[in-house]
């Protein structure tokens, strides 16, 4: 099969030719119709994630086809149109038996702990716990954008962060974790205020349901900017972005009893940013990660796509070949184009 193969971190990664993959007794083989470029990808790219082993095949939020199924999967079959989140769970563990898949201590992940789906096909682990059968009437385009940032806001902003209607909630970073946590929390009827340093992605996030925009880089103080708008403070804030400024920022921008909810992935030098712990001790502030959504909980999602509440479509970009997957990838970090970019053409 044809894949883009990274031989060294921070190299420029290769298109080649790879053996197909073989599924596991309690796995699948996917051929990839659609897969995202997402920024947890550019991390695996330079080397952030210590799961990943030289040489390697990227992706990790993609839909497709059932193309081969291991001997012990009995809940799909060869020819089902699937998607599926980012962690794979073991469906056996202590937190897996609660339900909390999203945290497996047993956990694989496409892209990362074995290769990816930047390439015609891939493995998927334990399937039977895993995969998610998509809706006749949603594309395969939509349903690979759904895999990793729609899915982790809407946990993020339902089961994490508890947001309710009429609660002030601000987002930091404006990529496709921040503007897919505009349009969640709008629709359960939140007021929203989307922050970003580029007036064009604070314009997609006003059209998707933000009630005001902060550019952070015409405000002397971005906390304080929230607290204005918001007569007080956000009662939910997330850093959609993953650095230390827009964390620290995210918890400043709290009104009391307020939750930060840390989505954005904080590695390498970033890793440790200086948290403004006496606010947080004063106010009675919650700081709280969020990691992926588990499979059984796409049933809630969905249902609100298909009422028409959630159009994760409005959030796509551009769609590009496996080729270009190359630039956009290595280029993640700087990219300024608003929306997702899904590779189709394999």
């Amino acid at each position: 099969m044809k894949a883009v193969v990274i031989e060294k971190f921070s190299a420029i990664p290769e298109i080649k030719n790879v053996p197909d993959p073989t599924p596991a007794s309690h796995g699948v083989v996917i051929k990839v119709e659609a897969t995202g470029v997402c920024r947890s990808d550019w991390h695996c790219w330079q080397g952030h994630d210590e799961d990943v082993v030289l040489p390697h095949v990227p992706g990790h939020e993609f839909a497709g086809v059932i193309a081969e199924v291991g001997s012990e999967v009995n809940r799909f079959k060869v020819g089902q149109r699937v998607t599926v989140p980012f962690v794979n769970a073991c469906g056996s563990c202590p937190e897996c038996n609660t339900g909390n898949h999203q945290v497996c201590g047993n956990q694989t992940q496409p892209g990362f702990t074995h290769w990816g789906s930047f390439a015609e096909y891939t493995t998927v682990d334990h399937a039977d716990v895993n995969l998610v059968t998509l809706p006749e009437h949603l594309d395969f385009v939509t349903a690979a954008s759904l895999g990793c940032r729609f899915v982790t806001s809407f946990r993020a902003v339902v089961d994490q962060g508890k947001v309710s209607a009429g609660q002030w909630v601000a987002v930091h970073g404006c990529g496709g974790v921040g503007l897919s946590a505009i349009m969640i929390a709008t629709a359960i009827g939140a007021n929203v205020i989307a922050i970003d340093i580029d007036d064009t992605k604070l314009e997609m996030a006003r059209s998707l349901g933000a009630v005001a925009t902060v550019n952070g880089n015409k405000v002397t103080d971005v906390a304080e900017a929230v607290i204005e708008i918001s007569k007080g403070g956000a009662h939910v804030s997330l850093d959609a972005l993953g650095h230390p400024i827009t964390c620290v920022n995210s918890v400043k921008s709290l009104r009391k009893l307020g939750k930060h909810i840390q989505v954005g992935l904080l590695l390498a030098e970033q890793a440790n940013p200086a948290m403004p712990m006496a606010k947080v001790i004063a106010d009675e502030l919650e700081i709280i990660g969020s990691h992926g959504m588990q499979a059984h909980r796409y049933d809630a999602m969905l249902a609100m796509m298909m009422s028409g509440k959630l159009t994760p479509e409005k959030l796509l970009g551009r769609t590009i070949s496996l080729e270009q997957s190359i630039e956009a990838l290595t280029t993640m970090d700087s990219a300024t184009t608003p929306g997702v970019t899904v590779v189709t053409g394999f």
